[in-house]
């Protein structure tokens, strides 16, 4: 890490998370002594994205700083959205992050057979009441600020709504039925505070109960239950359960639970030309608008692991931007700045023709062949040096070279040097065209006594151009990314995301033409893990899982241009 992403680092661990966090376990504090105790707590209805992982790392983050733990934990609480394979897939983004919850892996639905035990305690104490409102007559009791919310069940004997509940849970009535809600306050100005309902009838199969339960915890009412049984320290939520907060302390202080949490809220991440709805993800991923979840344009992370984004620029994201207490909106030039950061310091140098053309060095030997050795990253010297080759014919991209000059041209045309990357200068001669003029070779001759590129008389040189030699290539095919939505803010307002999607958002290219040691070092990579390139003045590129030996695929991660860095 850079000494400006350290010290960036060391600013964002002073937030109001960080500083609540440090009073609290000061002397004096509420948790003197104790060691600090987070969670993430993902629900399993889909694949995490770049908001979550903000998320991850503050609470996975704010442990770390303190020397404390942080729990995974999967928010399975409502059957109708829940799958093993969005469980298995969480765990995987996770660990790919860098982080670990060693065997603190829990499930909400451990807990079931405990909330049904403080919700009957709620009842007895004469804090909760099984209502038989409908959800629509629900909302039209709801009242209003100047009015209370209503329900004729409220004074109902206890003794009855200890029958009616347990008889919910033995499924005797359909669901939608009854509801068991809490008793606190139908004139509270916050309307979470408003009699919720804390259990309903719900008859589905849950992924790992079964069908044991057809009643069924609301969130509001599991989670404060969830972490004080986990002993939770801080319960560390984005910015929407700030308004929730009242109902999450009435539970703990209602109920006779081991521990008491504390609930911090921080603004969740916006991000521009993209949607982090897990309802509008799903949607694109299930009407074919993308090629499944781990789509290089999705915003999910294994998209964006896909798409060649390091566990070390997310983190450092993430870091970088903070933790407010407003929501915001992040440029998404950023998270690409974070990503070029590290692939320039890591990732290995090659070079790779997208839109080859023929380069025919005329004065060079028929039948010769030489080699260059060349750094594989001039920021890494450890990792040493690579063999290219070269010969009398390369391949170079079709737009380094143009018939006539035109102003500010400096790469090949007819009179003009250039210098091909590490092997020579070269000197163009004019080109050849096919019946529909296209150019199909490009002739220039070499200067032998500029070999790697020097030029002992003085001359000056100013384009260099990167080629492949055309008797050592692989061919290798080329997807070229942008972002998925060419509207900054595609869901906002009236919008219909989906009229957003940029008709450019992938290109292929076949046939491109790559030097042989991508081939050599995709193969040497055996965890399937994707394997980063800078190709030389296009930008950076890594391997995608469709890749084979005999079929290279690399995806543009990120281009050369740092757009944020400019603006800066």
């Amino acid at each position: 890490m850079s000494d400006e992403m350290n010290s960036t680092a060391e600013l964002a661990a002073g937030n109001f998370i960080f500083d609540f966090i440090k009073e609290d376990i000061a002397e004096g504090g509420m948790y003197e002594g104790k060691t600090v105790h987070t969670r993430f707590p993902p629900e399993p209805n889909g694949y995490l994205h770049i908001g979550h992982a903000k998320a991850i790392c503050v609470d996975f983050g704010m442990a770390e700083k303190f020397g404390g733990l942080c729990n995974l934990r999967m928010d399975d609480t409502n059957p109708t959205k829940e799958d093993v394979e969005y469980v298995d897939a969480i765990k995987e983004d996770i660990a790919w992050l860098g982080f670990k919850w060693d065997d603190r892996f829990y499930f909400a639905s451990e807990y079931f057979d405990r909330m049904y035990d403080y919700a009957v305690e709620l009842i007895k104490k004469g804090l909760a009441y099984v209502c038989e409102l409908s959800p629509e007559q629900m909302r039209e009791n709801r009242g209003d600020l100047t009015n209370p919310a209503v329900s004729p069940y409220r004074d109902r004997p206890i003794e009855e709504s200890l029958d009616l509940f347990e008889r919910m849970k033995n499924g005797e009535f359909e669901d939608g039925k009854m509801t068991l809600r809490a008793k606190i306050d139908l004139a509270s100005g916050n309307f979470n505070m408003r009699d919720p309902v804390i259990y309903r009838i719900n008859r589905l199969h849950h992924h790992r109960t079964g069908d044991k339960w057809c009643i069924y915890p609301m969130y509001d009412f599991a989670h404060p239950l969830e972490d004080a049984i986990e002993g939770i320290t801080h319960s560390l939520c984005t910015l929407e359960f700030e308004d929730h907060r009242p109902l999450y302390d009435w539970v703990i202080k209602n109920t006779s639970v081991p521990s008491v949490p504390r609930q911090i809220e921080f603004a969740r991440l916006g991000i521009n030309n993209t949607v982090m709805s897990k309802r509008k993800l799903r949607q694109l991923v299930e009407e074919n608008y993308v090629n499944g979840w781990d789509d290089p344009r999705m915003p999910t992370l294994c998209g964006l692991r896909r798409r060649g984004y390091t566990p070390a620029s997310i983190r450092n994201f993430c870091e970088r931007i903070g933790v407010a207490k407003t929501n915001s909106v992040v440029d998404y030039g950023f998270l690409e700045h974070c990503l070029r950061e590290d692939l320039n310091e890591n990732a290995a140098r090659a070079m790779v023709v997208l839109h080859p053309v023929k380069l025919v060095i005329t004065n060079y030997p028929e039948g010769k062949s030489e080699s260059f050795q060349i750094e594989n990253n001039p920021n890494r010297p450890e990792d040493g040096t690579r063999t290219i080759t070269f010969s009398r014919e390369c391949y170079i991209e079709s737009e380094d070279f143009i018939e006539e000059k035109i102003k500010g041209y400096n790469r090949l045309y007819p009179g003009n040097e250039v210098r091909l990357k590490s092997a020579y200068i070269v000197k163009c001669t004019g080109c050849k065209k096919d019946d529909q003029g296209n150019i199909t070779e490009v002739y220039a001759e070499y200067d032998p006594e500029t070999r790697g590129g020097d030029t002992p008389d003085g001359r000056k040189v100013r384009g260099t151009i990167h080629w492949v030699d055309a008797e050592n290539y692989v061919d290798c095919e080329v997807r070229l990314y942008e972002n998925l939505f060419d509207d900054p803010e595609p869901d906002t307002g009236d919008k219909n995301f989906l009229d957003h999607i940029n008709p450019n958002s992938l290109t292929v290219l076949h046939n491109c033409k790559a030097e042989r040691s991508v081939s050599d070092n995709a193969s040497a990579a055996d965890n399937g893990a994707p394997v980063s390139y800078q190709f030389m003045r296009l930008g950076y590129f890594c391997t995608d899982k469709d890749s084979t030996p005999e079929h290279l695929v690399f995806n543009r991660c990120v281009s050369l241009k740092d757009g944020y860095k400019k603006k800066k």
